[in-house]
């Protein structure tokens, strides 16, 4: 488990600071919080769910069943490289079912592609069902994505990442 960064009062302190305008501002502010949470340290550590429900004067269990319920929201740091293939139906005709087996097996056959992703996880919508199958590699939507445009955007994220290092 990652070691996470609200430990000590100030830490707890600057992160109410950072909520407490979005809980005065919106209603219902848990979801908006959790998202300024896991903008603010890139996933949402040990710890904050309390300070959000705090901060937006609801119940632990409250904030926690926000967190739990939406996948998108991560209780540890995120890999390098994401790779999530759309699973929705208008995907699925159009060829993600295969997709998403031809990724498997290139990634099995590449101990290199598959060390590069952490995550190959699916994801029910993409919003690109006019072009799917779809995926998203990190932040980077891809539309009639096959297995060599997975490739390519996957060393094209790697080459990113290492640049940023």
């Amino acid at each position: 488990m990652t070691e996470s960064p609200i430990k000590t009062a100030e830490q707890i302190e600057n992160l109410k600071g950072l909520l407490t305008p979005i809980a005065e501002r919106e209603p219902g502010p848990v979801l908006l919080c959790l998202q300024a949470v896991q903008t603010h340290y890139g996933y949402v550590p040990e710890g904050a769910v309390a300070v959000v429900a705090e901060v937006c004067n609801v119940t632990r269990a409250d904030a926690h069943g926000v967190f739990s319920y939406y996948s998108d929201l991560r209780k540890t740091p995120p890999p390098l490289i994401s790779v999530r293939l759309c699973a929705a139906e208008a995907c699925q005709a159009v060829g993600g079912r295969a997709l998403a087996a031809a990724w498997g097996e290139a990634c099995a056959a590449d101990p290199n592609l598959a060390g590069a992703t952490g995550t190959d996880e699916p994801v029910f919508c993409l919003g690109n069902c006019a072009l799917g199958p779809a995926a998203l590699v990190n932040d980077q939507l891809i539309g009639n994505v096959s297995v060599e445009a997975l490739k390519s955007a996957v060393a094209a994220a790697q080459n990113a990442a290492e640049a940023s290092l």
